[in-house]
């Protein structure tokens, strides 16, 4: 079913020939309307040039009004050049769309250390056609996704509709994928940019598929306010719902994954510590190697809680998976087999109580299995 764009925003994308599975590679994201932004950019010192781009226009604090992705490439690693195509690609975007320059946001994904073949984004950007539907988009944007991710919430009356992609080379240090969330919600720029980043680390941040940080990822949030203004509190509780659910597709969809993982800590002293304590059992490879066969070796998820850095003292942790108790302060007592079968769902739940503070959250993976290392073994071979 078609998903419809909040009013003002159009959307759309096009085959230029970058990927070389010859799928959609080039998508435009357009608003009507200047738009107040928020946006979380990797950390990675390794940062592609659309990302600095973006920092430097984000510092700007003008309006938005227009992104142009481009999948297939990273152009990353690319010297000089990398820059000047970066800053061709989005000037093709504004003559597109009749923009000023400084409202036109580039992004880009794919392999590094390819310079960008901006003869393709040239030729093919004038055939893009704007709809209000956002499913091309969606698709365009991907790399080895398996699925399309789309997420949409309403508050009073505003819609706020979320897109994504991410598989691989996913891991807690913002950003970790693309996302793109859009509102016809009239929301200040300064309410906007001070909530994002909170949101950001309870949900982006907090997912991990194989412990590395892309050089190019990013979240954006656009508001163009073609609806209205909304009460705030309800519009950013909505805006964390579509966040949350993107990023569990992303868990969800991890290269060579068969099950999502949802990791709960409570009782932490901090929430920068509970935070820190359910990535630390998402991200543990030798924990999602048990994950892939089923084994609920328990003790995997004690050794990652006690390397997250989160205090605690074992004698009071208690740990239970599919709500299977496993651990009090020392082992107890399970069905190792009914465990096991339990394990076998598309979606696992870990529980952990550190039992030190009333502090809690929540991390989202996936098993690690021979899928990973094969897509991973031959991705630009």
């Amino acid at each position: 079913m078609a998903v419809n764009l909040p009013r003002g925003f159009r959307a759309g994308a096009v085959r230029a020939g970058i990927k070389p599975s010859g799928k959609p590679d080039l998508a435009l994201l357009a608003s009507g309307l200047p738009a107040s932004w928020a946006y979380a950019a990797t950390q990675n010192r390794a940062a592609a040039p659309s990302i600095h781009r973006g920092r430097a226009l984000y510092a700007q604090g003008g309006p938005l009004r227009a992104v142009v992705v481009n999948a297939g490439n990273a152009n990353c690693a690319t010297g000089e050049r990398g820059f000047r195509d970066d800053f061709l690609m989005a000037e093709l975007a504004a003559r597109r769309l009749g923009l000023p320059l400084e409202e036109v946001l580039t992004a880009s994904t794919g392999v590094i250390g390819v310079p960008l073949p901006v003869e393709k984004i040239e030729a093919s950007l004038p055939q893009i056609a704007l709809t209000p539907t956002v499913e091309a988009f969606a698709e365009a944007i991907l790399t080895t996704d398996l699925v399309v991710k789309v997420a949409e919430r309403e508050v009073a009356g505003a819609r706020i509709v979320g897109v994504a992609k991410g598989s691989g080379m996913i891991h807690p240090n913002m950003a970790t994928m693309l996302a793109f969330l859009v509102t016809d919600a009239k929301v200040p720029q300064e309410a906007l940019r001070a909530s994002w980043r909170g949101v950001v680390d309870r949900t982006f941040n907090q997912v991990t598929v194989d412990g590395d940080t892309s050089t190019n990822d990013l979240a954006l949030l656009m508001a163009n306010g073609a609806y209205g203004e909304v009460p705030l509190g309800p519009f950013f509780e909505a805006v964390e719902e579509v966040a949350r659910e993107l990023a569990r597709k992303i868990a969800r969809d991890g290269e060579g994954a068969t099950k999502l993982m949802t990791v709960r800590v409570q009782g932490a002293a901090t929430e920068e510590e509970a935070r820190r304590a359910a990535r630390a059992v998402a991200a543990s490879a030798l924990w999602k190697s048990a994950l892939y066969g089923n084994d609920p070796n328990w003790g995997r998820i004690l050794a990652a809680l006690g390397n997250s850095g989160a205090r605690f003292d074992p004698l009071k942790v208690e740990i239970r998976l599919q709500g299977i108790p496993l651990y009090r302060g020392g082992a107890l007592p399970f069905d190792r087999e009914r465990a096991s079968q339990a394990m076998r769902a598309e979606e696992v739940e870990v529980f952990a109580d550190l039992g030190e503070g009333p502090f809690s959250a929540e991390a989202f993976g996936c098993d690690l299995t021979e899928g990973y290392v094969r897509i991973n073994a031959l991705y630009t071979t």
